[in-house]
């Protein structure tokens, strides 16, 4: 994202008091301006104005992407971060958010009833393979006729991408920004083989930029009602 947009979502993050934390103030502006992700998923889902689940919102800055961006369908966030899930509220009351809510939950247990589109974002290798494909069964699930199921992963190639990735995953996890270590990488087929069963057509391209990791967008459509 272009610099000025970038600090303007971050201000909402900014400590309200002189000496509060600007952790996520400073996270929130750098990744905003240096992860090609929220244009592409933009992008993908700009032609499903459905309402959003984003699973693994994170601090969510896809809403404030998305309004920033003009686009007011629904957003319901959900974390298993509870601490996470504090801030995003937080910031999403100061930033005016309309039609945004944040909610602690454990996706892999189980996901809030949902008809509209869906986002997953860098969450899958969070998880072993036998809770991804679960998991990847019930979001598609939740992909309403011409919503969208929008992916983006990490795929498991043996790369230099993907060895780099691995390595910085662990380091997220270690430095405590990250809650849950790795677990499973996924591969390109055990991402398609439950999509498609679920009856969405996908399409999938990898989203590098100017970043060294393995980094893939996928968006599976679920064709819209005749």
């Amino acid at each position: 994202m272009a610099r000025e947009q970038a600090r303007h979502i971050a201000e909402a993050f900014r400590p309200s008091r002189q000496l509060g934390s600007r952790r996520d103030y400073y996270y929130s502006r750098g990744k905003l301006g240096s992860d090609p992700l929220y244009p592409g998923v933009l992008a993908a889902l700009a032609p499903a104005p459905a309402p959003l689940l984003d699973i693994g919102c994170g601090l969510g800055l896809l809403a404030h992407v998305l309004r920033q961006a003009g686009q007011q369908q629904p957003y319901l966030g959900v974390d298993i971060d509870a601490d996470k899930i504090a801030r995003a509220q937080c910031a999403g009351t100061r930033a005016g958010l309309a039609d945004a809510r944040f909610a602690c939950l454990d996706a892999s247990a189980e996901l809030p009833d949902h008809h509209g589109s869906v986002a997953l974002l860098d969450v899958l290798q969070y998880l072993p393979a036998q809770a991804q494909a679960a998991l990847l069964g019930q979001a598609a699930a939740r992909v309403a006729p011409g919503g969208r199921l929008v992916i983006r992963t990490t795929l498991a190639d043996n790369s230099g991408r993907d060895r780099t990735t691995r390595i910085t995953d662990m380091l997220a996890h270690l430095v405590g920004w990250m809650g849950t270590r790795p677990r499973h990488y996924p591969d390109a087929a055990s991402v398609r083989a439950p999509l498609e069963a679920a009856g969405l057509h996908l399409q999938m391209a990898p989203l590098y930029g100017n970043t060294p990791f393995n980094n893939w967008l996928i968006c599976a459509e679920r064709a819209a009602a005749p």
